[in-house]
Parts: structure tokens; C-alpha cells; sequence
């Protein structure tokens, strides 16, 4: 609890174990919701030979069913009540589901490709049904652990921390994503072909080791991580929040709704070419190798880690300064240049320029999400005051609501610019004008994106002088926490 000394506020501080275990849920965040698109194109495009577009479209609904699925879970979750809190045991039990259901996301045949139900192949069909099985449950888990963060301080500044934490942990979980294709180049998956590998099981056996480790995570959390809200604030509360309430009227909170304008211009642009990277270093700067490239691939993992962790404590140094707002323009311009700038640094001339390019992404993105979990504890502070109610779950599960739903719009529209730009899988190097829309719209889409971020930004009414101003008024009203 946080003390008042010679008039001054003596700051709230989380300890640094209690971060750090909280961060390992980052692992789970990462490897349940974003191993799959990361991988998507090559292993059921580039190596089972499902037409793009399909690939772009099967992710889309994923994403859209995965949305629909988040404000049921933060509803539930701001509901339930237990010994162990309202977040602790979906976090246990949905994360170690999780862990155990990944590999299933594989479970495929290379010889379904010509079988095909209602006219298409069965393999855009397993994407779809396997995913709808699996989303409600890394969701059960998702949304209860998010709304955890915002729960740990209510503290302005340790907020912040916290968030750079988890930040930091998530950018080294997130190699593991961009190391998966990598791991499918170990020889044990490497076919008699020259230059062939069977990137199918190589996933298949990635996917177990992962979800294993998510399973040991979520049981560290629910042991280390206490609900520090539950029994001061939660329990007190009788009434049950509306599912009404848990979108619609979390809308109407001014301060949510232009983050969600960040989020989510941020998330559009970047998403509609995230897959493009990939395509951009396997065939235009590996010359259409898929071996090299993945190794490129992977080292770009390695710099897009680097960046985040230099990007989350840059940012939140410069907001612990000049105050969030601020921090956000910073990390869009970050982002700008980084983006921008893949033009030039993703050349087969000098190939780890693209690491360069990759490391600069890596900064903005991990400073900017950072920044936006953390005004969002802030939002909820917000709207406390406002309505008397802690909904956690209802602020997470509608921002990953938008947000996802933006990510399902970039996901179908990376399908449709590889199949509109005459990308064939058949191919070794594609043609020169599918490599130069695949380089133009990786470099275009992004910065108008972040362009869209500091517009939005510049009209987030909540200062930190507000932030106190709320705080003082709420433990006025009933008490600290």
C-alpha cells in the first residue's frame, strides 16, 4: 500500500519477481495467438500449396471468431468469483489447455490438398475448425491474465514499469515465433530433395515443445501472481456487470475509444503486411530460397528482440519525462522510419540491412503496446470513477475485440495483395512486379498507419496530473488498494 510522506506520495512499487513472473504470460499470448498467422503462409501456402488468398481468408475469420469470443471471456472473468480470485483459475486451467492443444493447429496431411469439400480443399477447412475449437480457450486464458496487469498497482508511473516488464519478456518469447521455420531447417526434417524440407512436421514437434513450456507458465502465474483488487475493491461490489456492459458501454468511455483508434490504426497497417516480410525476404532478398530465408528469418526475430528491448525502457524513460502521450508520437515516428526505410534496407545486396529494418520495428512496436497497456490500467481508473465498477476484463476483452478484428482486415488483405500481385508458390523468384508491390505496400501501409496513431494519440484526454487527480478521488471514495 502506498504511503503519503512530507506531503508527497511515495511511488507504489511492484516487486521486480512478481513482474517478472507476470511477463511469463506474455509466452502464451505469443506462441497461442501469433505462431499460427506467423507460419500460416509457409506451411500451408509455400509448402502444402493452398492458394494464398485462402491462407489470408482462413486467418481472417480465425481473427473475426477469435473477437467475437474475447467479450464473452472478460465478461465471464469480471463475474466469477472464487477463493483464488476471478482471474487466477481461467489463467491455470485455460493456459495449461492451451499448452497441450497447440499441436493440434497441425494435425494435417500433405495428400488433403486434393480433396476438397464444397470446392475447396479440406486443408482451409482444418485451418478454420481447428482454430474455432482452439480460440475460446487460449481466449479463457488471454483475456483473465491481460486484465491481471491492470490490476497489479495503481500507481501511474509503476504502471508503466510493470507494462515495460512484460514488454521486455515478450519480445523474448516473440523469437520464438520467428524462430519456428528456422527449427523446420534442423536436419531431421530436411527431405531427400536438394533444398526441400518437411516444414510440416517441423512445426508439428516446434508446436509441442511450445506448448508445453505454456503449460508449465500458467501454473508459475497462478502460484506467483496475486489479485491485488479482489478482496479491497471486487468483493465489495454485489452487483454483476451486464454482458451489455462489457462492449457497448465501454464504448462510451472517450478516453478507450481513442486508444482503440491507436490500437487499432497501428495493428491495421501493420498486419496487412506482416506476412509480406517474410514473402519480401524469402523472394526478393533470398532470391527465392526458403532455406536461406528462413535462416534470414530468424536473425530478423533476433533484431526485431534487440529492438523491443531497448524500445520498451526508451519509451518508458521518455514517458516517465515528458508523459505518455508523448512517448506514443515518439514510438510512431520510431516506427515511421522503420517501416519507411524497408525499401532500402531490404536488399539482396547487403541482406542484414533487413535486421536493421527489423530491430527499428521491433523498438516502436514494443514501446508503443507497452505504452498503450499501460494508459489502459488508466482508462480503467477512469471509468471506476465514473461508474463505480472494476471491468478489467470488459476494457481488455473490447480492445482485443477492435483490435483483432483489425488484424483479421490486414490478414485478408496481405492474401489478396500476394494473389492480386501474381504470387506463385510454384515459382523460385517471382516475377519483378510481384517483388515491387510486395516492397511498396510493406513500406506504404505502416506509415499511414502510425500517421493514424498520432492523430488518434493527440486527442487521448488523459494527462498525468488527471490520472492523479482520479486516483485521489477514488481512494477518497473507497480506500487504497
Amino acid at each position: 500500500m502506498e504511503e503519503i510522506k512530507n506531503g508527497a506520495r511515495v511511488r507504489d512499487r511492484v516487486p521486480v519477481l512478481t513482474k517478472t513472473t507476470y511477463g511469463l504470460g506474455t509466452g502464451l499470448d505469443m506462441w497461442g495467438l501469433w505462431l499460427y498467422p506467423s507460419v500460416a503462409y509457409a506451411v500451408f501456402s509455400i509448402y502444402l500449396g493452398v492458394s494464398p488468398w485462402l491462407v489470408g481468408l482462413a486467418l481472417t475469420l480465425i481473427r473475426v471468431y477469435d473477437a467475437i469470443a474475447d467479450p464473452v471471456m472478460g465478461w465471464l472473468s469480471d463475474n466469477f468469483r472464487s477463493k483464488h480470485g476471478r482471474r487466477r483459475p481461467f489463467i491455470l486451467i485455460a493456459g495449461v489447455l492451451s499448452g497441450l492443444s497447440l499441436p493440434a493447429l497441425f494435425f494435417v496431411s500433405p495428400s488433403w490438398l486434393d480433396v476438397t469439400f464444397m470446392g475447396v480443399t479440406v486443408l482451409f477447412w482444418y485451418m478454420v475448425i481447428s482454430s474455432l475449437i482452439f480460440i475460446p480457450i487460449i481466449s479463457a486464458f488471454t483475456v483473465p491474465y491481460n486484465s491481471l496487469g491492470a490490476e497489479m498497482t495503481p500507481d501511474y508511473e509503476e504502471r508503466t514499469s510493470v507494462m515495460t516488464y512484460r514488454s521486455v519478456m515478450q519480445k523474448i518469447f516473440e523469437v520464438g515465433n520467428f524462430y519456428a521455420l528456422r527449427f523446420t531447417n534442423l536436419a531431421w526434417f530436411l527431405l531427400p530433395e536438394a533444398g526441400k524440407k518437411n516444414t510440416l512436421l517441423g512445426m508439428q514437434v516446434y508446436t509441442a515443445l511450445l506448448g508445453t513450456l505454456m503449460a508449465l507458465f500458467a501454473i508459475i502465474i497462478f502460484l506467483r501472481v496475486k489479485e491485488r483488487y479482489y478482496e479491497k475493491v471486487v468483493l465489495k461490489t454485489t452487483d454483476r456487470i451486464s454482458l451489455k456492459s462489457s462492449f457497448y458501454e465501454t464504448l462510451k468511455c472517450q478516453p478507450f475509444r481513442m486508444m482503440m483508434g491507436v490500437g487499432i490504426a497501428f495493428t491495421l497497417g501493420t498486419s496487412m503486411v506482416g506476412g509480406l516480410g517474410y514473402f519480401a525476404t524469402v523472394y526478393y532478398v533470398c532470391g527465392g530460397n526458403t532455406i536461406d530465408g528462413d535462416n534470414w528469418n530468424f536473425w530478423m526475430g533476433i533484431g526485431f528482440m534487440v529492438g523491443g528491448l531497448l524500445g520498451a525502457p526508451l519509451l518508458s524513460r521518455i514517458a516517465h519525462r515528458f508523459e505518455k502521450r508523448k512517448a506514443v508520437i515518439a514510438a510512431a515516428v520510431i516506427g515511421m522510419i522503420g517501416y519507411g526505410g524497408s525499401w532500402y534496407l531490404y536488399t539482396p545486396l547487403v541482406p542484414w540491412l533487413q535486421t536493421l529494418a527489423s530491430g527499428i520495428m521491433g523498438l516502436a512496436s514494443s514501446g508503443l503496446w507497452m505504452l498503450h497497456s499501460s494508459i489502459g490500467a488508466d482508462i480503467i481508473d477512469y471509468d471506476e470513477l465514473h461508474t463505480g465498477k472494476r471491468r478489467e476484463g470488459s476494457f481488455t476483452a473490447c480492445a482485443s475485440y477492435i483490435l483483432k478484428l483489425g488484424n483479421s482486415g490486414g490478414y485478408v488483405v496481405s492474401g489478396m495483395i500476394l494473389t492480386w500481385a501474381g504470387f506463385d508458390a510454384e515459382l523460385g523468384a517471382q516475377s519483378p512486379e510481384t517483388i515491387f508491390w510486395i516492397r511498396s505496400m510493406l513500406a506504404l501501409l505502416p506509415v499511414a498507419g502510425l500517421a493514424l496513431v498520432i492523430f488518434f494519440i493527440l486527442r487521448m484526454s488523459l494527462t498525468r496530473q488527471t490520472c492523479e487527480e482520479i486516483r485521489n478521488a477514488l481512494e477518497e471514495r473507497r480506500g487504497q488498494v
